[in-house]
């Protein structure tokens, strides 16, 4: 092959050992504290009105319900809030109460200057907007999509509670924060005596683990679930990419971004810990007949804290291949050879040294 061709590896699904008529059942989880049960996977829906028409969109949403999922997870900015609208059109022909509706607040949502943040204005506004879209009363978890540093904390935790309070909301969580944030955000709610984050929504692959730093020991010490997004790390935990590439592949949305001219989710992870990583995955990929996908996603659902990685899926046959995460398990040396393959690189506070130092003179 020239050098610097790019090299196509068709998916050859005969390969593999997974069987596409037999629906995998999703087992349930709890989402924190709530007492709320969801699937172990939930659904994401920014794909939906964009690289997924209503119509496909339903179809994801079917076979996702087929295999047991009943976690949907949307956000009043997605594909300009086609996305809640496409859930709603579906869910008014559905049981609603079997559903965990998630949606978010956060985003500029129109042109105005108060379209933004985490204002009480906004956020009164925009549940009565996305209650709308969705065609329900209700719910189930509505996440702050991120922090924002104009808006007074308590100004925010308020809205929210009494949100909760009227029963438009069940349960608030938060997305994109900080440890730091989070934690603040927490000890706010106790002090006040408001309705406290139930859940954090964050990136958590093995290309992104910085996340184990300071928000996974703080959900796991505080109660919360942890919804895990972009769990194939944007992509490169797919299959779909090589080390002979010197550009992605068409119709990956790394692909899609390098030729909107973002060359930044390529160029930060094509490099030589990431290759090695790759090779990885797939030895133990192709060892347990399953794809480079499935066995990503199962580490996922092994990691302590983790209620749910978020599957975000263009079309019901790659929604087929990621369930096919659920129903077995990595051994522990499997689980061991990833972890290590894809170790962060720490510095202090965190790395060996800093973890010794605390535990000195308290060994057990």
């Amino acid at each position: 092959m020239p050098r610097g061709a790019v090299q196509h590896i068709p998916f050859r699904r005969d390969f593999y050992q997974f069987d596409i008529a037999t629906p995998i059942k999703m087992n349930h989880r709890y989402l924190g504290r709530t007492g709320l049960k969801v699937s172990e996977f939930c659904l994401g829906t920014m794909t939906f009105g964009e690289a997924a028409s209503e119509s496909e969109s339903h179809g994801i949403l079917d076979k996702f319900v087929a295999n047991g999922g009943n976690f949907i997870d949307t956000a009043d900015v997605y594909t300009g809030s086609k996305s809640e609208s496409i859930i709603g059109s579906w869910l008014k022909k559905q049981d609603r109460d079997q559903f965990v509706i998630a949606t978010k607040v956060r985003f500029p949502t129109g042109k105005g200057p108060n379209d933004v943040g985490l204002s009480r204005k906004h956020i009164m506004k925009g549940v009565r907007e996305s209650l709308k879209r969705l065609n329900t009363d209700y719910i189930d978890l509505y996440q702050v999509h991120a922090w924002d540093p104009a808006t007074n904390l308590e100004e925010t935790l308020r809205a929210l509670d009494r949100l909760v309070e009227e029963g438009l909301v069940h349960n608030i969580g938060a997305s994109n924060f900080k440890g730091w944030q989070l934690q603040k955000a927490i000890d706010m709610s106790r002090e006040l005596g408001l309705a406290s984050f139930a859940s954090l929504q964050a990136q958590y692959s093995l290309i992104c683990r910085a996340t184990e730093f300071e928000l996974l020991p703080i959900c796991r010490n505080e109660g919360l679930g942890q919804i895990s997004w972009s769990p194939l790390g944007r992509g490169w935990l797919s299959g779909k990419y090589k080390k002979e590439m010197s550009e992605p592949p068409a119709n990956t949305r790394i692909g899609d971004a390098v030729r909107q001219g973002n060359r930044e989710r390529w160029e930060a992870n094509n490099n030589e810990k990431t290759w090695s990583l790759l090779e990885v995955l797939r030895e133990i990929a192709d060892a347990r007949g399953k794809t480079a996908a499935q066995a990503a996603l199962n580490w996922l659902l092994q990691k302590p804290g983790v209620t749910a990685p978020i599957l975000g899926v263009r079309s019901v046959a790659q929604l087929e291949e990621n369930i096919g995460a659920a129903g077995w398990a990595l051994t522990a040396e499997e689980m061991k050879k990833l972890d290590e393959a894809s170790e962060p690189e720490v510095s202090y506070p965190y790395d060996a040294f800093a973890d010794r130092q605390q535990r000195r003179g308290r060994e057990t």
